[in-house]
């Protein structure tokens, strides 16, 4: 072989080898990733949820995340932890908390213990309140009326099985009473499920309530260590900023790439807000909307280094808003680094999420109570100043993101959503005192209309109305 033919199969070879080697390692990477997923979803699937190991995989390991079938998974029950490994290299942990579910043991860090030692610490997350002791003064009882029961029957059959909706719960509040309501086969009323991003619109409550108290204030820089240097343009950003997304902080949110800001965050990482933290300004402060779980993750850290102790951080989503609105079976979950991850992992009840929804129906009160500050509820609803479409408020959704809405449907101006990914949804109504709570496990976006099932709920109501 001449030396030139000899030079391009060497170049060739060469190409080739990189190829498969940077092949190889986006496919260990996607396979760190699908591992960490698994072993925390499966932990929260059977210590939060309480639900059989069995029917957890099945939720887990279908559509796109079939793969999963192939990551081996081991429960001890007696620790309450779950180990996932793939390839005899990749292994993850996750450990199970009483009051602050599981967490992915990453980067050498030990997840804090649970936050009420004892006893007593079986109680938390276990114990329910039905929501139909709770009425609205001066509203007679209503019962479910056949429009809103099948409407609500519709949302869990599967018009297309190729992308199936997989609904798991719904509960239609109206005037302060269920009028319909329904479970998937081995869920009940009393199973905490996941609400994803909805946690997002908790962590707004929870800011709400030190806002209230006086300890936390909108427009004040945020109190993050790291940005205290004086020529760090980070040092502006202030809790209003975060809330609306609008801090400048760069944040790829593109949830199918494995190495994207979000996954990492979520699954490569023990300190979840660390990393967000060390995001670069890219847009000055309240001028760039971009939707990023990272700054939901900063909020939870500023929260966090508010408060006394870590003690009192671990108690204060119970003691400041799940038991004072009976969200008894509500877990807020930290990260190795004991920061709650106010991004996405929440576990609450049917009748959780939907006595979350009427907290923000009832302006911020409960009863007698006044939970969030005066005004609170309409700061949350209003446009988000750097969302050139105005569909954000405060952690909180305006309009149902796009991916859930097919075109020609509108809702009622006043409509607003705390809302999360695979479709979980609250939807508030006021101007209908309604309150519509949807869960599942919706791969496909495009399977689930929320849009039109909001719209076909509403209808029914008013048939109960006439």
């Amino acid at each position: 072989m001449n030396s030139p033919r000899r030079r391009l199969v060497a170049a060739v070879s060469l190409g080739v080898s990189v190829l498969l080697v940077a092949a190889g390692w986006r496919a260990a990477q996607i396979v760190e990733i699908g591992v960490a997923y698994k072993a925390k979803l499966v932990c929260s699937g059977i210590f939060v949820s309480k639900r059989d190991t069995n029917a957890v995989l099945a939720d887990l390991e279908v559509d796109d995340l079939s793969i999963l079938k192939y990551v081996g998974v081991s429960t001890d029950r007696s620790t309450r932890t779950v180990t996932t490994s793939a390839l005899g290299l990749l292994r993850r942990r996750a450990a199970f908390r009483n009051g602050i579910g599981c967490a992915l043991g990453l980067d050498g860090l030990t997840p804090p213990a649970s936050p009420t030692p004892g006893a007593a610490a079986d109680t938390i997350g276990t114990r329910t309140a039905r929501l139909d002791v709770v009425t609205i003064p001066g509203t007679a009882p209503r019962v479910a009326r056949d429009e809103v029961v099948a409407v609500v029957q519709a949302a869990f059959s599967e018009p297309n099985p190729q992308r199936p909706r997989r609904t798991q719960a719904v509960v239609v509040v109206h005037h302060g009473h269920i009028v319909g309501e329904q479970y998937a086969t081995g869920i009940d009323a009393d199973t905490p499920l996941t609400g994803w991003s909805m946690a997002k619109s908790v962590l707004n409550a929870l800011v709400g309530v030190l806002v209230k108290q006086r300890y936390l204030t909108l427009d004040a820089p945020v109190a993050i260590p790291e940005w205290r240097e004086p020529d760090d343009p980070r040092g502006s950003i202030s809790l209003n900023h975060l809330l609306r997304m609008s801090s400048g902080l760069r944040f790829d949110e593109n949830m199918e790439n494995p190495r994207a800001d979000v996954m990492r965050m979520l699954l490569d990482v023990g300190d979840a807000a660390a990393f967000a933290t060390k995001q670069v300004l890219v847009a000055a402060p309240g001028t760039r909307w971009q939707y990023s779980s990272g700054t939901s993750n900063i909020i939870a850290r500023v929260i966090r280094n508010t408060l006394r102790d870590d003690s009192e951080y671990l108690l204060f989503p119970r003691q400041a808003l799940f038991d004072r609105v009976g969200m008894a079976g509500a877990v807020l979950e930290t990260d190795a680094a004991g920061t709650f991850v106010g991004s996405s992992y929440m576990y609450a009840t049917a009748h959780d999420w939907a006595r979350f929804g009427m907290l923000y129906l009832q302006d911020g009160v409960w009863g007698d109570e006044r939970i969030l500050p005066e005004g609170w509820v309409a700061y949350s609803r209003s446009p988000a100043p750097a969302d050139p479409a105005k569909r954000f408020g405060a952690h909180f959704w305006l309009d149902v993101p796009s991916e859930y809405c097919g075109t020609g449907t509108s809702l009622p101006r006043d409509a607003f959503h705390a809302a999360g990914h695979e479709a979980q949804f609250v939807t508030i109504v006021p101007s209908r005192n309604a309150v519509i709570v949807r869960l599942g496990r919706t791969r496909y976006p495009d399977a689930w209309d929320h849009c039109a099932f909001v719209r076909d709920v509403l209808a029914a109501l008013d048939q109960v109305l006439r």
